[in-house]
């Protein structure tokens, strides 16, 4: 298996299918890059390399003193000796983190087998373990231990050193890879323990130029703080919209905006790009045309039938992120035309 065929769920590409053409009025709203700092700081999310040692919530906590803002949150928990990706929502952000639960994660790990086994045994023994697998929670855990399904999305072994396993594995949120060590152990007949682990990727979050330490966050911060220099805090602080960048997206019409901004469900008629990826049932990313995440919804109808449809019900909005009066009223904006 070569590297370019390992993929998680967030990197199908976006296939859009144009419903209606339209065009966006910069006079309200904005493209989320072009964001002012201090709305980044409320609607943003950082791309944090956890070190080893503290918890999640105390790195989360240090973010918060540090930037001097209401709230943050992260997407995903990893154990105090675990490293990483660790995607940290700002501000009123912190709503939008749900979004990464189906977006998939990457690790790179260490595995010591408490008996050498041979590297296509090992191989032979990870490829079992892709798909579909059953796995209980360890009894060092924070949820309750009940057997559950994770889907594995693959499992490569990269390097095979006498007693020492170095692998990758792609895999749904709430996968233990601890467990899975034990497990790989067991089908070996030979035992096996997590030395290791490193966390890669949560979603399109990877170790890349936006990936940045707590020291980074604070240097960047004091430059802004002391000098009014924005380039290096805005180069740390990404906009909301990364999180839902894996979603599939309908990207609304100006005039329909203000009415989900309000509760409303969003019409045939407010649609104009439609991901091709829709399902029924599927979670979707509302979005104006410059891009803006409005809010979360469930698809009433899958893509072809919503890009048929001349009325009805497309979406059923159950989440709102945008707030009011952002656009116009579409009786406005029409009398504005």
């Amino acid at each position: 298996m070569k590297y370019s065929e390992l993929k998680l769920p967030s990197d199908e590409p976006e296939q859009l299918l144009i419903k209606s053409q339209d065009t966006t009025n910069y006079n309200y709203g904005c493209d989320p890059e072009k964001r002012k700092i201090e709305d980044l700081l409320q609607y943003g999310v950082i791309n944090l390399d956890k070190p080893k040692g503290p918890t999640s919530h105390e790195i989360v906590s240090w973010v918060r003193k540090i930037l001097d803002v209401s709230n943050a949150g992260h997407g995903g928990t990893l154990d105090p000796k675990v490293t990483g990706v660790l995607p940290c929502a700002l501000g009123k952000a912190t709503r939008v983190l749900s979004a990464l639960l189906d977006a998939g994660k990457e690790y790179i790990g260490v595995m010591y087998l408490h008996n050498p086994e041979p590297k296509k045994k090992i191989e032979k023994i990870f490829k079992i373990f892709t798909g579909k697998i059953y796995q209980t929670p360890p009894l060092k855990s924070s949820v309750i231990r009940k057997l559950r399904i994770r889907e594995i999305y693959y499992n490569k072994v990269l390097e095979v050193d006498k007693n020492h396993v170095l692998f990758r594995v792609g895999c749904e949120a709430g996968t233990y890879i601890r467990k899975l060590c034990f497990d790989v152990g067991e089908a070996l007949c030979s035992g096996a323990h997590m030395l290791e682990l490193r966390r890669t990727r949560v979603g399109n979050f990877e170790e890349d130029n936006s990936f940045v330490t707590l020291q980074n966050i604070k240097d960047a911060f004091t430059l802004y703080k002391k000098e009014g220099d924005e380039y290096y805090l805005r180069g740390v602080i990404s906009p909301m919209e990364k999180m839902v960048s894996h979603l599939p997206k309908i990207y609304v019409r100006d005039t329909a905006v203000d009415a989900i901004c309000h509760g409303a469900d969003l019409a045939a008629a407010g649609a104009c790009y439609i991901d091709a990826k829709i399902n029924l049932g599927a979670l979707i990313a509302l979005m104006t045309l410059k891009k803006e995440l409005i809010g979360f919804g469930i698809a009433k109808m899958n893509a072809m039938k919503i890009y048929k449809s001349k009325s009805g019900i497309m979406v059923k909005i159950n989440k709102v992120f945008m707030e009011r009066g952002i656009y116009p009223h579409w009786s406005e904006s029409k009398t504005r035309k």
